[in-house]
């Protein structure tokens, strides 16, 4: 599809030297196609990439959030099956 539309904006590009209405509508045509092509910035994709994307950031938020406070609860969870052993005896 892609190519099909290169090979069109090429041929109205060609027919721009009979007439330049042609140049017109093969530049809106590129325009056309790097505004809304697919790619990071296109319209297509984004709906999956951004469900991806926030996905992504929570799953980074909370791999954060246990590397900086796992140190804290293992102490806690130490000293608490301390006491309960303490207790037991």
């Amino acid at each position: 599809m892609i190519a099909l539309f290169a090979i069109l904006i090429v041929a109205l590009f060609g027919l721009g030297f009979l007439s330049p209405l042609w140049w017109a509508v093969a530049a809106v045509l590129m325009f056309v196609a790097v505004r809304y092509g697919r790619g990071p910035a296109g319209s297509r994709g984004q709906g999956g990439n951004f469900e991806y994307r926030d996905y992504r950031d929570h799953r980074d938020r909370e791999n954060r959030w246990d590397r900086r406070y796992r140190r804290q609860r293992q102490g806690l969870w130490r000293r608490q099956d301390r006491r309960d052993e303490q207790h037991r005896r």
